[in-house]
C-alpha cells in the first residue's frame, strides 16, 4: 500500500486584520478522499502536531463542495485531523509522496519552516513526488537543494495568482504574494482564469492553481504514485 504525508498548516493569525486564518477545507477534503479511496494510507502532520486552524471562510455555506459536505460528517476523518503528528517527528523514508494543502496559513508558517524545507528536499532527493495546491506551493518557495539552488528554478510551477489575490482583498496583508516569490526564486510560473482549475506538473513537482484545482492536483499525483 502507497504511504502519502499530508502537511497542513498550524498558522491561525490572518496578519494584523483580527481575522482568523488556517488551511482550506477544500483543498484538504478533495484530495484526502481522491487519495484515501484509491486505497491509500495517509498521515496528517502540521508544524505544532494536533489540530491545525481551519479558515473559518472555508466553512462557510457558500464555500462547500461535494468533498467538504463529506468531511462535515466524517467523524473519523475529524478526529484523526484533530491528532496530527508534529512535523519535527516524520521520517521521509516512511512515506511514497507528500501533499501540501492550502488555506493562507502556509504563507507565514510553511514557507519558513525547516522542518518541512528538509522534508521537502528529501523527498525529491528520493525521487518521490510533492504536491501543493492554492497557497500551499508557499511551502517551496525558499527550499534549496544540495547546490544552494531554488528548487523551483526553471520549473513550471502554479500557486494562488496575484490577480486573485487581489479579489479577495488580501494583497496587502499576506507576508508576499505567491505569484510573485515563485517568479522571483527562478519558478516558471503558469496560470489558468481565475478561480478555474489549473496544474503544473514538473517532474515530481505537482502544483494546482486555487481551491478548484485540488482534486486534479490529487488525480495528478495518484497516477505518478501508480
Amino acid at each position: 500500500m502507497k504511504h502519502v504525508l499530508f502537511v497542513l498548516t498550524s498558522h491561525d493569525r490572518l496578519g494584523d486584520t483580527g481575522h482568523k486564518t488556517g488551511f482550506w477545507v477544500e483543498e484538504f477534503a478533495a484530495p484526502y478522499y481522491v487519495l484515501a479511496d484509491a486505497g491509500i494510507e495517509i498521515t496528517l502532520a502540521s508544524p505544532k502536531g494536533g489540530q491545525p486552524p481551519i479558515d473559518p471562510k472555508s466553512a462557510l455555506p457558500e464555500s462547500q463542495t461535494p468533498a467538504t459536505l463529506r468531511f462535515n460528517d466524517d467523524a473519523a476523518l475529524k478526529a484523526k485531523l484533530a491528532d496530527t503528528v508534529p512535523l519535527v517527528d516524520i521520517n521521509a523514508d516512511a512515506f511514497d509522496a507528500v501533499f501540501y494543502p492550502g488555506g493562507h496559513g502556509p504563507l507565514w508558517d510553511l514557507a519558513d519552516d525547516a522542518d518541512s524545507q528538509a522534508l521537502i528536499n528529501t523527498f525529491l532527493a528520493q525521487g518521490k513526488p510533492v504536491a501543493a495546491v492554492c497557497h500551499a506551493p508557499a511551502a517551496l518557495v525558499k527550499v534549496r537543494d544540495a547546490a544552494g539552488r531554488a528548487i523551483v528554478a526553471g520549473r513550471r510551477v502554479t500557486g494562488f495568482s496575484n490577480s486573485e489575490e487581489a479579489a479577495v482583498g488580501l494583497t496587502e496583508v499576506v507576508p508576499f504574494l505567491l505569484e510573485d516569490a515563485l517568479k522571483a526564486n527562478g519558478g516558471l510560473y503558469q496560470k489558468g482564469a481565475d478561480w478555474q482549475s489549473h496544474v503544473e506538473e514538473d517532474g515530481l513537482l505537482i502544483t494546482g492553481q486555487n481551491p478548484a484545482s485540488s482534486e486534479a492536483v490529487a488525480e495528478r499525483l495518484l497516477a505518478q504514485l501508480g
